[in-house]
């Protein structure tokens, strides 16, 4: 029955509402496109000006970090602004829709629900940079890393979290333990 009425839901906001879908989806379509063509152009200039080695085998871990940066830059400032400025106008949109009309439409709740993990692998990025910086393999090109070089890192890295927040978490957990024991003796004993 749920679905029903959503998919009843759906069909008359598309059909009072059809002209604003219709821009709403031309947008979004556009920012994906424009997307993908700031990033080519991003990827030409960036290897023409010398900001990266043409060649990836030269690359170093200084020619990654700046690339990514810049790309997340040029991305914001020429993708990012449009898009926020477009969901504004299309939240001032949906705001100026009659309270009534709004209340009307039921397009069912999303879960929050999500697959996580993406900050650990940031996490696990930025602590691997640290790693190549401090040995003096910065502006080294990482075609020249050796596989021991590279797994002994990743390990090193795993050591140096689980020291960082093992320790601490253990230190937690046996504080928590205790004292529920202590708690749970003393209400038996009452």
């Amino acid at each position: 029955m749920t679905g029903e009425k959503a998919a009843s839901d759906w069909r008359s906001f598309m059909r009072k509402h059809w002209k604003a879908v219709a821009i709403f989806v031309a947008a979004g379509a556009l920012a994906v496109a424009g997307t993908v063509y700031v990033f080519l152009w991003f990827v030409k200039n960036a290897q023409s000006s010398g900001l990266v080695p043409a060649t990836l085998g030269l690359w170093t871990m200084a020619n990654l970090v700046t690339f990514i940066l810049y790309t997340i830059f040029w991305e914001l400032l020429l993708i990012g602004i449009p898009v926020v400025i477009g969901v504004v106008a299309g939240w001032m949109w949906w705001r100026i829709l009659p309270v009534e009309e709004r209340r009307g439409y039921h397009f069912g709740r999303r879960s929050r629900a999500t697959g996580g993990s993406g900050g650990f692998s940031l996490f696990f990025f930025i602590v691997f940079c640290i790693k190549v910086y401090l040995d003096g393999n910065w502006n080294v090109p990482i075609a020249s890393w050796t596989l021991d070089y590279v797994v002994g890192s990743m390990v090193l890295i795993l050591e140096w979290v689980v020291l960082i927040f093992g320790i601490p978490a253990g230190i937690g957990i046996i504080w928590w333990i205790r004292h529920e024991t202590k708690r749970g003796t003393s209400e038996t004993a009452s």
